[in-house]
Parts: C-alpha cells; structure tokens; sequence
C-alpha cells in the first residue's frame, strides 16, 4: 500500500491507496511544529480507524507546500513506515512539461493536480481549479504543458482578513448562502464570500480560456476542500476532491521506474 499526503498551508489531505483503489483518506490540521513521533503516532491511528493496517503501508509519498513540516514528514515516514518518503519536488519526473519561467516556482499541489487530471482526460486541453487555502486555476494542454495560471486567496483566507482588518465584522462559518441579499451582517458576509468568489473564478476561467484555449473548450476541473461549496454553479465539468492524490501517487510510480499507474478515468 501507498500512503500519499497531500501538506497544505491549513490542513494535510491524506489517502491510502492499494492498487488502483483509494481504500481511505483523511484530513488533519497543519501544525508545522508537529514532531515526527506526533504524525508517526497519527497517521498510524488514523489508518487502524479507517480499516488499514499500517504494518502493510510500504511506501509513501508528499507533496507540501509548508517548508517548514517537511522535515518532521519525513522522519515521521521513515520511522512509522520503514522506508524515506517519496517528496513531490522540481526535479522528479511527472510526465508534464513545466513552461513557468521559473518551473521551481510551481506549487508541488499545482504539479500534482495537474498531473492528475492529464491522466484523467488524456490528450485534453484544461482548466483545473483547486479551492483550498488559496485558489489556484492551472492551465493544462492537451500536449501535456503546463503553461501556469492564477492565485487568488481563498475563501476561509479572505473570510479571516476580513474580520481580522475590521472593528465590527466578526469572523463567519463559510457556507454556501440561502440568497444573495444578506440580512444579518453574517449572511451578508457569507454571501459576499461566496457570491464573489464564484464572480472572480468565472471570469479568470474565461479569460484563461480565452488566452490559452481561443479555439477550444477547455474541461475544467474543480478540487480541494471548498470546491463542492460551488457545485451546480456552472463553474466546473466535474469536481474531484481527490485529484492530488491521484497525481502525487502517478509521480511517486514514475519515479520507482515502475509502469506508472493511469488512475481513474473520468467516469469510471
């Protein structure tokens, strides 16, 4: 089995996959101080809860965005699992040609992402929209380019900015509002949160797609952990809540010099 982590600046996105199943996932807070011993100690109990055993996890695999709790990553993989984890970085093979300016630059999650969803949809042109800690739109042609794309904060980010920089507003549950018109201060953050969020994603998706795909509609696909929030808004062709996962365990294949897995087709 792979144990694939997924370390964002809020929470790390966990998943075991055995084969070509994704046999479980989960999700902790990130804390970059953690030690080795308290993730070793988690990531074992969390998989005995979830059904694995953890004595049959025989490699593992990270991609973070968080310098700072590699480190204890690592160690925590090492100790708890018995072999150095595989790390998402410039430098491994992915199968996607990097075309940023300066492709050390690229988030391991936006490689990842974008990795998946080439697999996904082989010799597609997309557009891949991860609502996390801060959103990311990623332009992916059908040859397997990666031309780069948009950083926007994210709706808990600017939920927390907007109460921090403020005398009155207070902070807010993020949640997809019953109308536009706010009544209550709260509803009338909530909905100017998601309201304008879904504004922003929509007109940068036209105008990437408008610049990179003037010929062609892109697929476009929505992931990470506020994606389903928009659901049934227009903006996405699917939601794939899992997709780095996905791409980190096709990279950490590729790099065993093994035939790396396909993943899941869309649809299947």
């Amino acid at each position: 089995m792979l144990l694939c982590l997924d370390v964002g600046n809020t929470q790390i996105h966990g998943g075991v996959f055995e084969g070509e199943r994704l046999r479980c996932q989960f999700r902790k807070s990130t804390h970059p101080t953690d030690s080795a011993d308290e993730l070793g100690i988690f990531f074992t109990a969390v998989l005995r809860e979830n059904g694995v055993d953890p004595r049959a996890v025989r490699r593992t695999a990270i991609c973070s965005v968080v310098p700072a709790a590699l480190h204890a990553l690592r160690g925590a993989c090492s100790k708890y699992f018995g072999r150095e984890p595989f790390v998402l970085q410039a430098g491994v093979k992915t199968g996607l040609k990097v075309r940023y300016r300066n492709p050390h630059e690229v988030g391991a999650d936006r490689i990842a992402g974008a990795v998946a969803a080439m697999l996904r949809h082989p010799g597609k042109d997309l557009l891949v929209v991860d609502c996390g800690t801060a959103t990311t739109l990623d332009v992916v042609t059908a040859a397997a380019d990666y031309l780069g794309g948009v950083i926007l904060p994210g709706v808990g980010v600017s939920a927390a900015a907007l109460a921090g920089h403020t005398a009155k507003l207070p902070r807010v549950e993020i949640a997809r509002p019953e109308a536009a018109l706010g009544r209550t201060t709260i509803e009338s953050i909530q909905s100017g949160l998601f309201h304008g969020h879904i504004g922003a994603i929509r007109h940068i998706l036209e105008a990437l797609r408008r610049e990179a795909f003037p010929h062609v509609q892109p697929r476009i696909i929505g992931t990470g952990g506020f994606a389903r929030m928009f659901e049934g808004e227009g903006l996405f062709d699917e939601i794939v809540p899992e997709l780095v996962l996905w791409g980190l365990r096709h990279a950490e294949a590729m790099n065993r010099e093994e035939p790396a897995p396909a993943g899941p087709r869309a649809g299947a």
